[in-house]
Parts: structure tokens; C-alpha cells; sequence
């Protein structure tokens, strides 16, 4: 009985130890701040009115060299050799601009990229600091986002900050 008590008053120490030393994390759902941030979809929806306008510029060129291969084929048996390998540089010429236009702006250092951090960097930054701010004042060592893929299977309502983020940010709900 005496090892007993002993034995709960050690494990008893050790949660009290473990308690003391525990550190606060908090969760925050960056979908759902994003969508309650104006500034955010105003962002979105200029990204998209670009990415079309360079979409179309694109397909205009991809359309134009498909034109020119089928007036090609149509023609080939009139042409001589000369004027096939003419036309046929021509039709490669376009298909080749197409394509450098397309990874000018769609590639992974192009204009769409440069454009989107230009618009989401700032927001992101704002949104950052805020989370920062709360996390120094409540003495948060951790903060996850609950809307990426991290694994986290559930996290209590409790330590969701993200109506805090949005009321910092001057979005309140």
C-alpha cells in the first residue's frame, strides 16, 4: 500500500511537471479567413480576368498554326519542295511562339506567378503578422492551419483563433 501511494504521488509529480511545462498551440482555418478578407477576392478574381486575356492570346496563336497546317495539307501536292519546307518552318515558327508565350505567362517563373505574389504577398504578409501578434500575446509556441493538409485529424473549436485574426484585421464576423 505504501509502494502504492508512492508510486501515484511520483505519477502525480510527473503530470503536474509535464502540465507546467506544456506548450499552448492554437489552430487557424487560412480558407476561411481568406474568404471573409475583400481584399483577397479582388486579388482572385483580377488574377483570373489576366489568366483569361493570356489564355486567349495563347489559344489565338495555337488556332492560328493549326490554320496553317491544315491550308498546308490542303495545298502540299501544288507546292514545290522550297515552298514546303517554307510553309513548314512557318507552321513550326507559330507552334514554337505559342509555346513561349504560353510559358511566359503560365510557366513556373512566369507572369501569372509574378503577378500573384505581386496581389497575395501583401495580404499574406498582413494576415502573418496578425497571427504572430496573437500568438506573442497569448504565448502560442505553435500555430497550424487547419485548412492544409497536415494531418490534423481534430482540433477543439476552442483553440481555433481565426475570428480573431479576421476582428485584427478589421473583418469581423
Amino acid at each position: 500500500m505504501k509502494n502504492m501511494k508512492k508510486t501515484m504521488m511520483v505519477c502525480l509529480m510527473c503530470l503536474m511537471a509535464v502540465a507546467a511545462n506544456a506548450q499552448k498551440f492554437a489552430l487557424v482555418d487560412m480558407d476561411y479567413i481568406l474568404k471573409h478578407v475583400p481584399q483577397y477576392e479582388r486579388a482572385n478574381e483580377q488574377l483570373n480576368q489576366v489568366s483569361k486575356k493570356w489564355q486567349a492570346e495563347v489559344e489565338a496563336l495555337t488556332t492560328e498554326a493549326g490554320t496553317m497546317y491544315k491550308n498546308y495539307q490542303n495545298e502540299v501536292v501544288f507546292l514545290s519542295q522550297e515552298q514546303k519546307k517554307k510553309k513548314q518552318e512557318e507552321i513550326m515558327n507559330k507552334e514554337k511562339e505559342a509555346s513561349e508565350l504560353k510559358k511566359k505567362y503560365f510557366g513556373p517563373e512566369g507572369e501569372l506567378f509574378k503577378k500573384r505574389e505581386s496581389l497575395m504577398a501583401p495580404i499574406q504578409e498582413e494576415i502573418y503578422n496578425v497571427i504572430k501578434d496573437i500568438s506573442e500575446m497569448r504565448g502560442y509556441s505553435l500555430v497550424l492551419d487547419r485548412a492544409s493538409d497536415t494531418g490534423i485529424i481534430f482540433g477543439s473549436p476552442k483553440i481555433d483563433i481565426s475570428n480573431e485574426v479576421l476582428e485584427k484585421l478589421g473583418y469581423s464576423n
